[in-house]
C-alpha cells in the first residue's frame, strides 16, 4: 500500500476515534451532542485492496465491518429501500459497525431529471439516503469504480477520499 493511502487510512481512523469519543461524552443535560459519523470514499478499480483496507480500518478501530449487500437492502417497492437502509443504519449504531457501501454507485448515485414518478421516487431514496448518512454517527465507507456517477451531496459531505488503482 502506498504511503499516501496509509496516511489518509491513519486519518480516517483517527476521526473515527475522536467521533466515537465525542458521542461517548455526554453533554450538560447529560444527553449524547448531536454528532455526525465520518464518511470515507474508497475510488477505484482495485475493489480486492479496498475491501483490505476496510476491514484493516475496521480492525483497528476494535470493531466488526458490515458489508451492505444492495441485493438485500435495494428494492423495487416503494419505500422498502428506505425501511431496509434504516434498519441496517440502526445496527450498525447499536452493535458499533463499521458499514462497508461496495459498488456504492449503485445507492448514491445521481439525482436524475423528474420525467415520471419512478424518477421522482428514485431522488426521494437519494435525499433519505443523504439524510440517514448525516445522521449516522459511526463510520460508513463507500467504494465505487465510478465516482463521478455518485451524488453530488454525497461527493461534498465526504471527508477522506483513498485512490486505489488498478495495479
Amino acid at each position: 500500500m502506498a504511503a499516501a493511502q496509509e496516511e489518509v487510512l491513519r486519518s480516517i481512523a483517527r476521526d473515527a476515534r475522536r467521533q466515537a469519543d465525542a458521542v461517548a461524552r455526554p453533554t450538560r443535560g447529560g444527553s449524547a451532542p448531536a454528532t455526525t459519523g465520518v464518511t470515507a470514499l474508497f475510488v477505484g478499480s482495485d475493489s480486492a485492496a479496498a475491501t483490505r483496507a476496510a476491514e484493516a480500518l475496521a480492525s483497528e478501530l476494535g470493531r466488526d465491518l458490515y458489508r451492505v449487500d444492495l441485493s438485500q437492502v435495494a428494492s423495487r417497492y416503494i419505500g422498502e429501500t428506505e425501511k431496509n437502509l434504516n434498519r441496517v443504519f440502526d445496527a450498525a449504531e447499536k452493535a458499533g459497525w463499521v458499514l462497508f457501501f461496495d459498488e456504492a454507485d449503485a445507492l448514491f448515485g445521481k439525482r436524475t431529471d423528474v420525467k415520471d414518478s419512478h424518477d421522482r421516487y428514485a431522488n426521494v431514496e437519494i435525499d433519505y439516503l443523504v439524510a440517514r448518512m448525516e445522521s449516522f454517527s459511526g463510520l460508513a465507507i463507500l467504494a465505487t469504480n465510478h465516482k463521478a456517477s455518485l451524488d453530488d451531496a454525497f461527493t461534498r459531505r465526504i471527508r477522506h477520499v483513498v485512490d486505489f488503482p488498478e495495479r
